[in-house]
């Protein structure tokens, strides 16, 4: 079949996937819960779409088996990858998400035994969360074999989308985490700070429950990480707020205000051809010696959709390991800089 599906092609990233996938004259099949705003998109580009909801297993599976493997763009992830990874496991289709959730990369590498068994690779995070990321800490682990500890820290220049809202509103009052001796563990909001020298500038930043404290372990073997990023100061104090109000933010009223106040769309395409990031992260061993290196790239967006579909272009090229994979982990520390406009340094 050679083909692929994007679930949620309508939401802003998978909006921008679809049109770069068009552009690039791929045709995959787009694909959301609704007909009457995905025909307008697939007339556009050109592509055929399918309108289902996740609820309904027969439609899924009908069209998971039309194509190779599916980019699931649809949040929040916390309640719709099970039902699309479940119907990748009963139809044999590889599962690639754009998830940044630890909760949904714990789920899916629990899934890693079924996968195998179903000859699948599962492969959540194949944007900005977390493939720079994790690209940064295999290299670091690479120049430190023996690390036992793992910071990382990015800093993007650029708006977040509404879904990327939802999702951190849906999650505020939950805490941080970190990974611990091998084992995730809740920390306070707003855990820590450190300055970072990202190079082009040095910034404060402060601990956040990011993705790579779940993947860079399974990628690195690393048993003690923590990943950083710079907020601006009114969302910072609204963190450490949250340590003793979460449980008013997290209620289904203060909930329906806090969403509703949330602006549609995200970065137009200025904003990304203008936006950057920047990534920094240090590995030490046991014994105190440590590396470092810096890595920088484009805009957080425009970065999802460049690294969604390099993987996409991977697996229809055939290259793909089966069962639960981190991006670095199947395809090597040196995937991320196959984006165009990044790259890396050692710094230390």
């Amino acid at each position: 079949m050679k083909n692929f599906l994007i679930y949620g092609a309508y939401g802003y990233t998978g909006d921008l996937i679809a049109r770069e996938a068009a552009a690039r004259g791929m045709k995959p099949i787009l694909a959301g819960r609704s007909a009457e705003k995905l025909e307008p998109l697939a007339s556009e580009l050109g592509l055929e779409f399918r309108a289902f909801s996740l609820d309904d297993e027969t439609a899924l599976d009908s069209a998971l088996r039309e194509v190779d493997f599916v980019i699931h763009c649809a949040g929040p992830f916390s309640i719709t990858s099970q039902p699309m990874v479940g119907a990748c496991l009963r139809t044999g289709r590889h599962y690639l998400d754009i998830t940044g959730e630890i909760a949904v990369f714990e789920a899916m590498a629990a899934c890693g035994a079924a996968a195998k068994e179903a000859g699948i690779m599962v492969m959540p995070g194949v944007g900005f969360d977390v493939v720079p990321s994790d690209s940064l800490a295999k290299h670091l682990s690479e120049r430190m074999p023996e690390a036992v500890d793992l910071t990382l820290a990015f800093y993007g220049l650029g708006r977040i989308s509404h879904g990327t809202q939802a999702t951190m509103t849906m999650n505020v009052g939950k805490g941080g985490a970190i990974r611990k001796e091998g084992k995730i563990t809740s920390v306070p909001a707003a855990w820590q700070t450190m300055e970072i020298d990202f190079g082009e500038m040095t910034k404060t930043a402060v601990t956040i429950p990011w993705g790579d404290v779940s993947t860079a372990f399974y990628t690195t073997g690393i048993p003690d990480i923590r990943v950083f990023t710079v907020i601006p100061e009114a969302q910072l104090r609204m963190l450490r707020l949250s340590r003793y109000i979460g449980w008013l933010l997290a209620t289904g009223p203060v909930q329906s205000i806090l969403q509703n106040q949330i602006p549609e769309g995200g970065p137009d395409e200025k904003e990304r051809e203008k936006g950057k990031t920047f990534l920094w992260g240090r590995a030490v061993d046991a014994k105190g010696n440590s590396v470092e290196a810096r890595q920088f790239g484009p805009e957080g967006y425009k970065f999802t959709m460049l690294t969604a579909l390099k993987i996409a272009e991977r697996i229809l090229d055939g290259e793909y390991c089966v069962g639960y994979q981190t991006p670095a982990g199947c395809y090597g520390a040196d995937l991320v800089l196959e984006i165009e406009g990044v790259r890396r340094e050692d710094v230390a």
